[in-house]
């Protein structure tokens, strides 16, 4: 083939590569670029931010802050569609794990449409607190609305992006739940609707420290760590050959000092019959 054929392919094919380019360009709503979760692990939540509970009362978000850790979701109780699979994930989270509401944590749901109502809250309340069927749901897991002020700085500090697309009146946002510890830090982010129960339950656990959870979880934590970037916990491969190698040492052990209690046992036994058969 000629050199001007193989120049005039190789326009052809950078100009499919732009248009390609472009037409992905396009295809993303220029809206989702203001959408996102910035991961702000450690930030504290401002004790004194002012919300109203589900009957209208106003309340400081502090209050539900004291000695348990906390799972924080944010959404608004009017969406159509990604606040409810939010929050549906939450449930079956919830309900999969042995770890009680109200006992073990606390749960904090907070709308940033500012024109939500405690009326709306209270219905939502109702319904994923009587799914959750444990007693005293309805008293642990809180649904929030707030105005403007009190939802931006709440927002800002978990880096929760969202935006309002007025043109088919709906909120574009991120999905994700919040582990804080019990004094109100950011501990954990869990990405997406679906939240691994055994991945929520450690995180619950390590936010807690060490105040619920059993010798199995603690054990888990050793061999299990957090990773920021995909939001979930991993092996921690050295940890892990750490334990066993522990747990070698100490079977050895064990059976080393039984071994050694037969043998000081066995000499005193032939002693005895030895002395019976002189007789």
């Amino acid at each position: 083939m000629s050199c001007g054929f193989h120049a005039a392919m190789l326009l052809v094919l950078s100009g499919v590569a732009v248009v390609s380019t472009s037409a992905q360009q396009i295809a993303t709503p220029a809206i989702l670029n203001k959408v996102g979760i910035t991961q702000n692990l450690n930030a504290q939540i401002p004790q004194d931010l002012v919300f109203r509970d589900e009957t209208g009362k106003s309340v400081r978000i502090g209050d539900f802050f004291g000695q348990k850790p906390i799972v924080l979701s944010l959404v608004y109780f009017d969406c159509p569609a990604l606040c409810t699979e939010v929050l549906n994930g939450e449930l079956r989270t919830m309900k999969a794990i042995s770890l009680d509401l109200g006992k073990d944590f606390e749960a904090v749901t907070v709308s940033f449409e500012p024109r939500d109502t405690p009326a709306l809250a209270n219905a939502k309340r109702d319904v994923y607190a009587g799914q959750y069927g444990r007693p005293g749901a309805a008293d642990h897991w809180h649904f929030l609305t707030g105005e403007q002020q009190s939802i931006d700085a709440l927002t800002n500090v978990a880096g929760f992006r969202y935006a309002y697309d007025s043109s088919i009146r709906q909120y574009a946002h991120a999905a994700a739940i919040l582990v804080l510890t019990p004094d109100g830090r950011i501990d954990r982010y869990f990405y997406g609707v679906q939240y691994p129960a055994r991945d929520v339950r450690l995180g619950l656990v390590e936010a807690s420290e060490g105040k619920i959870g059993t010798l199995t979880d603690h054990a888990l934590l050793y061999c299990y760590q957090y990773d920021p970037m995909t939001g979930k916990y991993g092996v921690v491969v050295m940890n892990v050959l750490r334990a066993a190698g522990g747990l070698t040492v100490l079977v050895l052990g064990i059976f080393m000092t039984i071994m050694f209690r037969r043998e000081r046992k066995r000499p005193s036994g032939i002693s005895q019959a030895a002395g019976a058969k002189t007789r």
